[in-house]
């Protein structure tokens, strides 16, 4: 798909416009402590696509303790959609510092001015929107539901959220659009935040299987990955997005394992989802433990009853997290691929295969043979936890 192209000209004057804007809001006192008084917990769930990111992000949004957004930085990407990730990065950036601070006036620049709370992109996931005091579809201690929410709270007026946000004691905000963690430095160096970070990942081979039942909802950020000035890639036969995926998943996990800079240290935890299905409570309990939060008995049942569905999900339910057999969902891709394209995919994405702790198959009996274990144990080919089992930061 082609849009009308805009001048690398405007995209600068947006860009600086934007940071204009933000050097104003920073200069502003912070934002009130949440009930209690208590510091506020700040965590990046840090991704790609189809890595199973919705479902941490939900695994963080249901919990009682948390305010929580997914993907904000979508607004900057469709604003500026004629830039690259990498001259994006700054403004993704600065937008969600002003979130963690709970500073929604940073969406001056991408929302219009009479706005709703159902103007934020996937607002009605997040639990904190469809509860007090933000709106009342829930209770605030409850398990909120995306449909039963939308109808209820659309109209609510978009200031709740900040209201909202800033009554809660953890802010979590799930994103895609970090492709180094150089970028993040200058927030884990920031004396207002108290920031961790989660790096999801997931074997590319997956992720792959997933891109491709997907394709067109992800056309756009294919273009500004792949830095096309605004022409939507929607084909992709050479899996460059894919290559470049993993590459930001090498640059992030050694940015963090290999001589981390000393403000890092207790504030990074790599996950793989494969971790994560197959045993969830206890990785969801370390999940937990590492940004300061407790498994509640009403979480433990819904984590249990959204993992243990009975099939794979159906594919208009690819960008939700509904019930489904999670350990089937991230071995799915070993029948639905052929193995020529397998192949080209470890190929394209060895280095992130080896750091991360998945095992290449060589054949096509291989890649069958579900008894093959593909995910290898914490601690070989130079996988490591890092700095997730380092010391913690002040809570």
């Amino acid at each position: 798909m082609w849009l009308p192209r805009v001048s690398s000209t405007a995209v600068t004057a947006l860009l600086l416009a934007q940071t204009f804007l933000l050097l104003f809001l920073v200069s502003r006192p912070g934002p009130s402590s949440p009930a209690g008084g208590e510091e506020r917990v700040h965590v990046l769930v840090l991704s790609s696509w189809r890595s199973g990111s919705s479902f941490v992000g939900q695994l963080f949004s249901q919990h009682p303790d948390v305010f929580y957004l997914m993907e904000p930085a979508w607004h900057v990407w469709t604003t500026l959609s004629q830039g690259s990730a990498a001259t994006l990065h700054m403004a993704v950036r600065d937008l969600v510092r002003s979130v963690f601070l709970c500073d929604m006036d940073v969406f001056d620049a991408y929302l219009p001015w009479r706005r709703n709370l159902s103007d934020l992109f996937q607002w009605a996931v997040s639990r904190a929107l469809c509860s007090p005091p933000a709106c009342s579809a829930f209770p605030r201690g409850a398990i909120s539901s995306e449909a039963v929410c939308k109808p209820l709270c659309a109209r609510q007026p978009f200031s709740l959220a900040q209201e909202a946000c800033r009554s809660y004691s953890h802010v979590v905000l799930k994103e895609v659009r970090f492709f180094n963690l150089q970028v993040l430095y200058p927030l884990l160096s920031d004396p207002t935040l108290n920031l961790r970070i989660v790096h999801l990942v997931r074997d590319p081979r997956a992720v792959l299987r997933s891109r491709e039942q997907t394709a067109k909802a992800l056309a756009r950020d294919n273009g500004i990955v792949l830095g096309t000035n605004g022409t939507w890639v929607e084909a992709d036969p050479g899996l460059r997005v894919v290559r470049e995926v993993c590459r930001s998943h090498v640059r992030i996990a050694e940015a963090a394992t290999l001589k981390p800079p000393p403000f890092l240290r207790g504030r990074y935890r790599l996950v793989r989802f494969e971790d994560l299905v197959r045993e969830p409570l206890a990785e969801i309990r370390a999940l937990y433990a590492f940004t300061g939060l407790r498994l509640t008995p009403q979480l433990e049942a819904w984590i249990h009853n959204i993992t243990h569905g009975s099939g794979p999900g159906a594919r208009r339910e690819a960008f939700k997290t509904s019930s489904r057999n999670a350990l089937n969902v991230s071995q799915a891709w070993r029948h639905a691929l052929p193995f020529a394209k397998i192949r080209r995919v470890q190929e394209l994405c060895a280095g992130a295969l080896q750091l991360l702790g998945y095992r290449p198959v060589y054949s096509e009996d291989e890649q069958r043979n579900l008894a093959l274990d593909l995910v290898l144990p914490r601690g070989l080919n130079g996988f490591t936890w890092a700095s997730s089992t380092s010391s913690h930061p002040r809570h």
